[in-house]
């Protein structure tokens, strides 16, 4: 009983693992420090702003990670007052905003980690002297209503916050921000979403986050004396920081992500290897992609391999008969773990756009002859929706692929 048990459990661990690798394909993720712009609904002012109050943003522009979209326009980020203090006659008022919420247009929430901050040159460069530092709008300066600013450190006091405003409070004036202000809000944590839809062209509003394109962005930025830094891949925040002023010298928007705009001025938007072919064409996966590919077709190999009875060794059961169909299908899965092993490869390590598209197209065609073989063959529903999976994902490297 121990021994024909085994292949079971073999079987709902490689089904598990294939399960997360194949839902992972399906997500982006917003790194930590990502700014996304947003517009105020509603009025925002210190004299009537109180402790807990909540308002609503909205997203105006779709935001992508890569060349999928993320966030759809029309998408609301909640803002909650954290600390307000209406003016008087020696002092500005004050307000600190955190935001906590992510609603889609489709109803379904996320939580949210963000904090205010500044798209403006010198109100960011204040900011980011102390990253501790609360982030409050000030009255009576500033475009958009209110001065945006760092004051004090996360656990202090009003009177320290206050004391840390110093001159900026004497134009003794409320916060006043009117609704449709843009408002600038900074992930503190990653966010993890689904995409959604097909691969689209980028859009000013793209953010590329693959390791290849900032690690092409590192290395541009760094010959324009703006990073210092390792070349890494990481969007970590000395990067972060070099994005930041690469913008504002630029007269961009200044918010610190690699978007679409930026990486067209440093010359990298037509880089190969992040997303898809020049995140233009759709044609080649990014390294994370592929290899997410191939780890779950490996795993449908496993797993058929269980459905078939053969052994790790390829001894196939005695008791058994097998159709000519079966072996097929085993034969064209197997080949095409491999040939996705190939692909992953060659993508990290080609460098050559031109050969990586050729690459995509012959790992189609390796899918089609797996195609072919499941017409003939008594596959489960489970192996079935698993390669259904994959397939989806080969639709990026040929749209005609469906």
């Amino acid at each position: 009983m121990i021994f024909r048990r085994k292949p079971v459990v073999a079987g709902l661990v490689l089904t598990v693992l294939s399960v997360t690798a194949l839902e992972a394909q399906s997500r982006g993720v917003l790194p930590e420090g990502s700014v996304i712009i947003v517009r105020t609904t509603t009025p925002l002012e210190s004299s009537t702003a109180r402790v807990g109050q909540t308002f609503e943003t909205t997203v105006a522009d779709d935001i992508g990670a890569d060349n999928y979209t993320v966030i759809p326009t029309g998408s609301r980020i909640r803002g909650v007052v954290s600390f307000a203090r209406a003016a008087d006659r020696q002092q500005s008022g004050v307000i600190e905003v955190n935001f906590d919420r992510l609603t889609l247009p489709d109803g379904s929430v996320r939580a949210l980690s963000g904090k205010l901050t500044s798209t403006d040159a010198a109100e960011r460069r204040q900011i980011e002297t102390d990253p501790n530092a609360r982030v409050v709008l000030v009255g009576g300066r500033g475009g958009i209503g209110a001065t945006i600013a760092g004051a004090g450190s996360e656990n202090s006091p009003t009177s320290g916050i206050l004391a840390a405003l110093g001159s900026l409070l004497s134009q003794a004036r409320d916060v006043r921000v009117p609704a449709g202000t843009p408002l600038a809000v900074q992930l503190e944590q990653p966010l993890v979403l689904s995409r959604r839809g097909g691969l689209r062209p980028p859009t000013a509003s793209t953010i590329y986050t693959a390791t290849d394109r900032i690690r092409a962005a590192q290395q541009a930025l760094a010959r324009q004396n703006y990073y210092r830094g390792a070349i890494t891949g990481q969007l970590d925040d000395a990067t972060q920081r070099a994005l930041f002023e690469f913008q504002a010298d630029k007269g961009i928007t200044a918010t610190g992500n690699l978007d679409f705009r930026t990486a067209e001025i440093l010359g990298i938007a037509g880089a190969a290897a992040p997303g898809s072919a020049g995140g233009m064409t759709g044609a080649v996966l990014s390294a994370e992609e592929a290899s997410l590919l191939r780890r779950s077709a490996q795993a449908l190999v496993g797993r058929y391999r269980q459905d078939l009875a053969v052994s790790a060794t390829g001894r196939l059961d005695m008791g058994r008969t097998y159709g000519e169909g079966d072996v097929e299908v085993w034969f064209a899965l197997s080949a095409f773990a491999d040939n996705a092993s190939l692909y992953e490869q060659l993508v990290r390590v080609s460098g050559n756009a031109a050969g990586a598209e050729a690459a995509g197209k012959a790992l189609v065609g390796a899918a089609r002859r797996v195609d072919a073989a499941m017409q003939n063959a008594r596959t489960s529903p489970q192996t079935r929706s698993a390669w259904s999976s994959l397939r989806a994902q080969l639709s990026e490297l040929d749209p005609a692929y469906r």
